[in-house]
């Protein structure tokens, strides 16, 4: 068993290895592979824990930006949670590998669990999965297929092939496993082959990274400095369009939190906002929070119109738990003081919406998705699906200071620009920014804690995705399999266990079989 702990603990370090920064796609693969062999044969107990073991592996170092300046207990109480998936993903491949690696299984199963963890509780919190590793992968193309959904299984099946691959080496009775190789090989051929949306009318944005005076959770106590930030940039952009060095854009985009002093009710805020964006002349998407409904707030993006003012807002449908308000206060209060750092809780928006700018070149229909959101598969898709013709994902890096999260929050934006087929506007306070087309590929990136104007053209597109049209389908479907596989599992356990009852008797002891044994001897 000491094999097998290990080996699942590496397992999860390549996972965690295959995310930015690190950003090594393929560990992603030896990872799936490395838990899969670590779970064949042993009990759903034994699964449990090795499981458990992979996900703090993977977790704990991936969410370390989590504890960057509020410390090791909201760290580790996150990391710790989300590993307790991964244990119940190893309990339930230990249940339908009996004897055998089973990728196509492994696949199934590992999807229902990232809906679930993606799902519950609170809403879930999606991060760090399969998918979020291979931006840079040719599987990645797959997006527009089956959405993050249908990477996690690819990446999965992989994994799964790999894992059959080493078991057969491994038991040296079986040549070099061609099957197995041709199949991943061909399997990444395809999703490199495959074609990305691309062309479209185009439109001049510039995104605002004003920057902060000071990382850290004490950002906001300076925010009129985070306000003047953006408002000098973009006067400066106005400035240098006047005097030809840049073109004209026909949208300005500025990140969360660019203004945490409320424009509906501070006027000296409202003045500073409409001021710059009648200076650039053109519609204005801006990062605040509004203090309603008392006495909560919201975390909002007021659309500007020179000469009109606000025109459309959209709230944040999933403010984030524990970060954003905190459920069941009094009750965390025992494990950390932390809890109160969150002030005022933040209320959820209603509803998704779309932006209908009216830009020089003509309307532009804006998809605002706000910061963690662009880790839920809906509340990307939903826009799309009402017409929005451009994604703008407007963040704040701030309170995470130089730590992998800004890339990898970029990275999810990558994927959704080729699941959706939109250009993507990815704007943070402090960076990592980027203008992203619809093929993935970013233009204008910046670097964390500078300030800078992101400037450049991007493609707008109508026509829907097949992930688009097919929603939730395939992951509910794939799920129910998964379910099936496990009841399958457990009648499998069952009856073994009834054959087992039966075969003993007093005078013929009970041994395990060759081919029990050379598994548990193997791994």
């Amino acid at each position: 068993m000491l094999r097998r702990s290990v080996l699942a603990v590496a397992s999860g370090l390549c996972l965690f290895l295959a995310l930015p920064t690190a950003d090594i796609w393929p560990l992603a693969f030896v990872g799936v592979a490395g838990m899969s062999l670590a779970t064949v044969g042993v009990s759903v107990r034994a699964g449990l824990g090795l499981g458990l073991l992979t996900g703090l592996g993977t977790f704990i170092p991936a969410l370390s930006w989590s504890g960057v300046y509020v410390g090791i207990v909201p760290w580790f109480a996150l990391g710790i949670t989300e590993a307790v998936y991964i244990a119940l993903l190893g309990a339930a491949c230990a249940l339908v590998q009996r004897r055998r690696v089973r990728p196509w299984a492994i696949a199934c199963l590992w999807v229902a669990q990232e809906l679930i963890r993606g799902s519950v509780p609170f809403g879930g919190f999606p991060w760090a999965r399969l998918a979020f590793s291979q931006a840079d992968s040719p599987l990645v193309h797959l997006a527009s297929v089956a959405g993050a959904p249908g990477i996690t299984f690819a990446v999965a099946l992989v994994g799964g092939w790999l894992a059959v691959a080493a078991a057969r080496v491994r038991s040296r009775r079986v040549r070099l496993p061609l099957r197995q190789v041709v199949a991943v090989a061909a399997a990444l051929l395809i999703a490199w082959a495959w074609p990305v949306a691309s062309g479209g009318r185009a439109v001049t944005v510039a995104g605002i990274q004003g920057n902060v005076p000071q990382s850290g959770l004490d950002f906001n106590a300076q925010r009129r400095a985070v306000l003047d930030n953006h408002v000098r940039l973009t006067r400066s952009v106005a400035s240098d369009v006047r005097a030809g060095r840049l073109p004209r854009p026909d949208l300005v985009i500025w990140p969360e939190n660019s203004s945490d002093i409320d424009p509906l009710r501070n006027p000296d805020a409202a003045t500073e906002i409409t001021a710059a964006v009648a200076d650039v002349g053109v519609p204005t998407m801006v990062g605040a929070v509004l203090q309603e409904p008392s006495p909560r707030v919201s975390n909002a993006t007021l659309l500007y119109v020179p000469g009109r003012g606000i025109a459309d807002r959209y709230v944040k449908q999933h403010p984030v738990p524990f970060a954003e308000y905190i459920p069941y206060r009094s009750f965390f209060r025992t494990f950390s003081d932390k809890v109160d750092l969150v002030t005022k809780d933040f209320a959820a928006g209603s509803k998704p919406s779309v932006f209908a700018a009216p830009t020089p070149s003509g309307t532009v229909k804006v998809g605002p998705v706000i910061c963690f959101e662009v880790a839920y598969d809906d509340l990307t898709r939903e826009p799309v699906r009402r017409g929005a013709q451009l994604l703008a994902v407007q963040t704040n890096n701030a309170t995470f200071g130089r730590t992998a999260e800004s890339e990898q929050q970029l990275a999810i934006s990558r994927l959704r620009a080729i699941e959706h087929g939109r250009s993507v506007v990815h704007i943070s306070t402090v960076g990592v920014s980027a203008l992203i087309t619809p093929d993935g590929r970013t233009h204008e990136g910046s670097s964390l804690f500078t300030r800078k104007a992101l400037v450049g053209q991007l493609p707008l597109r109508t026509a829907t995705t097949w992930a688009d049209r097919a929603g939730r389908v395939p992951e509910a479907v794939v799920s129910v399999i998964a379910g099936l596989l496990l009841l399958q599992g457990i009648r499998a356990r069952r009856g073994d266990k009834v054959r087992d009852r039966a075969e003993i008797t007093p005078d013929r002891p009970v041994t395990p079989s060759a081919h029990e044994k050379d598994v548990h001897d193997r791994l």
